[in-house]
Parts: structure tokens; C-alpha cells; sequence
């Protein structure tokens, strides 16, 4: 989704206060934060629009950085930098004639003065500003790959692990992660079929897509708007008839294909997407359990949208790891969404490669462990468990699978997509199912092997 900006008037939002806003979020993000939790703590005006730029300004970063090496001897202070990395994305923007924020140059170039003169850490600056970015403009007349190659920034060792992953394919995921993110929705099945709202689109001349499956899984409930609407606009959204959900996640809750009567537990569940699904797709006894008390909130505020905050479902804050919250009764099923780097999802999230360090992964594997030894023991024999990541690494995916198989003797690997690596309707995860093995299937294994 995206919101322009007006150009300055006296009616609404000037264009060069928005580069100012985005670019407070930038410096924001590169001091650590999450571009999740500074958006949702930013008061400025013009939100949407503010957003829109400051997610446009990550995914050209790398291009910034590629002209500060480039054209600029000394490199510029924080907020100077923040302004001059809005606006080579609205550059960029204009360069692949895209509808997202896409002004004329000379705009682009005058609002980026503007903003520099109207704060008194970067007024010093207007003329550095003007010079670089007509710099700036004319390089990206000379070279017009520029903007497709110097694109979202990965780190060196991101890089290293994407070659050793995919050697013939990378550069392809590096590509797709680089884009914006298409516009899926879920449709609720317990209010419509799937072609049933599609006669509401279609009643609201809105253009979709539908998407059929993801990795050979049918995909019974995702629909793709094609040209990105803000939610208020969606046909029921605010009734809960509709769900922003990528495709990609969407396949968990076929997967696990929940039936009614179940006891079925959704670990490290926040923010709410698969609980849920789970809970329109069946009649099920679903504990939802997150370990952040204010990412549960999203939880209770998703099902109460979707008018399911009364169906069987409890929602408790505890550690995976740990069974403190557990009642020692055993569940039918679990859907297993572990913590991971995210790598999956950064053309939804394009900080993440600002943000995630070399030596997360490992930790983060070292925890995905700690939750799989632990919540296995809380599966019943013969039902089944599926493990979720939304990272392309194997280290969190297939390396996870295969260590659970060899830690695991009563584990059974049944069919399932493995890795999913980024496409135009999905982002990145990693699905594998496993059974639980009973007593009488164990003996049965051992006498054979002996």
C-alpha cells in the first residue's frame, strides 16, 4: 500500500515534511529499532504516507549507500543522510516510473532542500543537498540498471549463507526479497466462500487475483489484490470478513488440517494470523501461547475483529520452552511457528537486513530446539506436529527437521513442502509435518531392525 504525499500547498501535508518524518524513522532503525515498533509509536501527521516512504527508503538503501561512496568525499551526518535517503527513493521511484510516491525531480529535489532548511541540525546543509542530488540524477540517467541493482541491502554474511543455500538461485531470491509485497488476503470461511467474496470484489470493481496453491498445497481462502488498497477499503475488512495474510502462511493451517473436536496448540502464536485461521477452519480447543504480553494483545484484537474472541480458545502468555503453563494434558496437534531470523519475510519487513546479526542465527537455532525438545513431549503418540519458520536459511529449516528425526526415535516425517523460497505471491518459509509415533508402531520398527 501506499499514500502519497500532496505537493506543497496551503491544504495539505508538504512533500518535504514528509521526507523529514521518514527520515526520523530511518535513524530510528538504524539505531537498533524495529521499523514495526517505531511506526506503531509514530504521532506525526500524515502516518500512511510518512510509512510509505520510510519502507520505500530501506528498500533503496543500498543505492543510497552506492552514491555516499560514490559522489560524497566526507560522509554526512546522520540527519543529513536520513533526508538524502528519502529522496534518492523518491528518485528511484520516479526512475522505474513506479505509482508509489513517484513525483517530478524537480520536486523531489526542491521538498529535499526544503527539509533540510527547516531543521537547524541539517540547515547548513540546503546546498550540499542540491549539489548531490542532481549528482545523483545525473548518474542515474547514465546508468539506468543502477535502481535495479542497488536495491534492498543484504549483509556479506546474509549473502554467504543465501550462495551455500541456493548457489543457483540466490541472486533470484535476493531479487524477489527486494520488491514490494504483494496485497494477500484470507478469506474468512466461516463467513464466505472464497467465490462468494469475489462477487463483492468484483461488486466494488476491485481487481484481484486468485491464488490457487503455494507449493502444491491448495490455497482455499487467499485472494490477491492487485492494485494495494489501505484496509479501511477492503470490502468487510473491519467486519471480519477478511484477513491480510501472505499465501505462503496461509498453507500451515492446510497442512495441519485441524478437525473439529481437536486439542490443538498454537505455540509462540503472535501476532494471530494462523490462531486465527485455525479457528475458522474448524470447531477445535485451541491454546494459543505467545511469551510477549503486548504481542498477545494483537491476538485478542484480531479475533475480536473476526468475531471469534468466543470460540474455544485460550490465550496464554508463556515460554515455549518451558511447561510451567502446561496442564499436562496431552494435544491431538501442534502448529510449532518458531522463532527464527525472519529471513523469509523481508520484502514485508525490509529492516530485518539492517537489523539481524550473523551470530542470531545460531542462537536463534539454539532456541528452536530448546521449544521443539520441549513441546514434543506435550504431543500425543500418533498425533502430529508442524514445524513453521519464515526464514530461508537451512539452518532453521531443513538442518531443524533433521535434527528433530535424530533426537526424536517415535518421529515420523510425513509429506510436506520443506523449503518455500520467496515468489510473487509468497514470501519464505519452511514447513515440515511429523507424526508421533505410538508404542505398538515402535515395537514394530525394532523388531524389524533387528
Amino acid at each position: 500500500m501506499s499514500t502519497k504525499l500532496s505537493e506543497p500547498n496551503q491544504r495539505g501535508l508538504a512533500l518535504a515534511d514528509g521526507i523529514v518524518g521518514a527520515g526520523h524513522v530511518l535513524q530510528e532503525v538504524l539505531s537498533g529499532k524495529s521499523l514495526t515498533q517505531v511506526l506503531e509509536k509514530w504521532n506525526g501527521p500524515n502516518k500512511p504516507a510518512v510509512q510509505s516512504l520510510a519502507y520505500d527508503t530501506i528498500r533503496f538503501w543500498a543505492l543510497t549507500q552506492h552514491f555516499i561512496e560514490q559522489l560524497i568525499p566526507k560522509r554526512p551526518t546522520e540527519e543529513v543522510e536520513g533526508i538524502l535517503a528519502v529522496a534518492v527513493a523518491l528518485l528511484a521511484n520516479n526512475k522505474m516510473q513506479s505509482k508509489n510516491n513517484q513525483y517530478p525531480i524537480h520536486t523531489i529535489v526542491n521538498e529535499a532542500v526544503k527539509a533540510a532548511a527547516n531543521n537547524s541540525k541539517t540547515k547548513f546543509a540546503q546546498g550540499f543537498m542540491n549539489a548531490v542530488l542532481r549528482k545523483i540524477i545525473h548518474a542515474l540517467d547514465e546508468d539506468e540498471t543502477l535502481v535495479k541493482k542497488k536495491t534492498l541491502f543484504f549483509p556479506q554474511w546474509w549473502l554467504k549463507n543465501l550462495r551455500r543455500d541456493y548457489p543457483s538461485q540466490w541472486e533470484l531470491i535476493c531479487a524477489e526479497q527486494s520488491k514490494r509485497p504483494p496485497q494477500i488476503i484470507r478469506v474468512n470461511q466461516r463467513s464466505y466462500t472464497k467465490t462468494q467474496y469475489c462477487d463483492l470484489l468484483n461488486q466494488a470493481k476491485i481487481e484481484y487475483r486468485q491464488i490457487e496453491s503455494i507449493a502444491g498445497i491448495a490455497t482455499d481462502d487467499a485472494l490477491e489484490i492487485i492494485n494495494p488498497l489501505p484496509v479501511k477499503d477492503i470490502p468487510e475488512f473491519n467486519l471480519g470478513k477478511v484477513s491480510i495474510q501472505d499465501a505462503g502462511a496461509q498453507i500451515a493451517v492446510k497442512l495441519l488440517a485441524p478437525q473439529a473436536g481437536e486439542k490443538i496448540l498454537d505455540a509462540c502464536a503472535a501476532p494471530g494470523g494462523k490462531t486465527a485461521h485455525l479457528l475458522e477452519s474448524a470447531d477445535i480447543d485451541l491454546l494459543s501461547l505467545d511469551i510477549d504480553p503486548e504481542r498477545i494483545k494483537k491476538i485478542n484484537q484480531d479475533l475480536t475483529r473476526l468475531n471469534l474472541s468466543a470460540s474455544r480458545v485460550r490465550i496464554v502468555c508463556g515460554d515455549a520452552s518451558k511447561d510451567n503453563w502446561w496442564d499436562q494434558k496431552s494435544f491431538d496437534k501442534i502448529l510449532l511457528d518458531l522463532p527464527c531470523s525472519a529471513s523469509g519475510i523481508v520484502r514485508r519487513h525490509p529492516d530485518i537486513t539492517l537489523l539481524r546479526r550473523k551470530t542470531d542465527v545460531l542462537e536463534l537455532q539454539a532456541r528452536q530446539r530448546a521449544i521443539i525438545h520441549n513441546v514434543w513431549k506435550m504431543l500425543r503418540p500418533g498425533g502430529t506436529i508442524l514445524l513453521v519458520t519464515c526464514s530461508i536459511f537451512a539452518q532453521e529449516g531443513e538442518e531443524q527437521a533433521k535434527w528433530l528425526e535424530a533426537q526424536m526415535n517415535n518421529a515420523l516425517r510425513l509429506e510436506s513442502p520443506g523449503q518455500i523460497i520467496p515468489g510473487p505471491m509468497n514470501d519464505g518459509f519452511f514447513y515440515a509435518l511429523f507424526e508421533k509415533k505410538n508404542a505398538i508402531q515402535r515395537t514394530a520398527q525394532n523388531a524389524v531392525s533387528i
